[in-house]
């Protein structure tokens, strides 16, 4: 199914709407939650990232810029650069890796913020979701390599798995940017519960951040389901 409408502008705005996400949780973990740590006597730095500062705060940080942002930029490259189907393929390819990786590091970071200030480990949805996303997003990253770009598939087997790969890939990713929202949400209510005012400035950046990652959630498929810019057959995902 395409949108009749062209894709280029939607993967406009989802640049714009990426940038905004990414300034807003960088301030939101270094100046309202104090930097980011993989070291730190102050656990909560570790769930924020700098050596100097603190860990759990990577947290937010890698999985927002790293798998939904890099994702996103990773699945919209078909229809947003103008160069060659070849060329697009090793970016779609290589934005997914770098995605995974710090999607990778991003959930180690929660389990070692979690391990180190003795707090149990995956005992919330948000937790046992994020397991599972990264697991299918593996999944599909190492299946879409060896049907698709090495040592690659048969053109009847690759025909036949594209629009699987497509809709498992699109909602892999939806999956994701749910599981931020429901992140940011839960980081927020602990938050409150100790004491953080609901109507402050640090609770608005938290809730317009959840807003602007599920707007870019949004247009990220829009893009995908929206018409190529020039020629069909070079924007397209067919024959990938």
């Amino acid at each position: 199914m395409a949108l009749g409408v062209k894709a280029l502008p939607f993967t406009f705005v989802a640049h714009a709407l990426a940038i905004a996400g990414a300034i807003m949780v960088l301030v939101w973990c270094i100046d309202f939650r104090g930097g980011f740590a993989w070291e730190a006597s102050n656990k909560n730095l570790i769930f924020n990232v700098s050596l100097s500062l603190s860990l759990y705060w990577l947290h937010p940080v890698l999985m927002l810029i790293g798998l939904i942002i890099i994702g996103g930029e990773a699945i919209i490259s078909y229809k947003a650069l103008t160069l060659t189907k070849q060329v697009k393929k090793l970016i779609h390819l290589v934005l997914h890796a770098i995605a995974l990786a710090l999607g990778i590091i991003g959930i180690y970071t929660a389990f070692k913020y979690h391990n180190e200030s003795s707090i149990a480990n995956l005992y919330s949805f948000h937790s046992w979701l994020g397991i599972l996303i990264i697991s299918l997003y593996g999944i599909q990253w190492i299946y879409g390599f060896v049907i698709f770009f090495y040592p690659g598939g048969s053109t009847e087997l690759r025909s036949e798995s594209l629009p699987w790969h497509v809709f498992f890939g699109l909602f892999v990713y939806v999956l994701a940017v749910a599981n931020a929202a429901i992140g940011f949400l839960e980081k927020l209510t602990f938050l409150e519960s100790n004491g953080l005012a609901k109507y402050g400035s640090e609770a608005l950046l938290v809730n317009f951040t959840a807003v602007v990652t599920v707007f870019y959630g949004a247009f990220v498929i829009l893009s995908v389901l929206s018409l190529p810019p020039v020629d069909p057959e070079d924007y397209s995902y067919s024959e990938i």
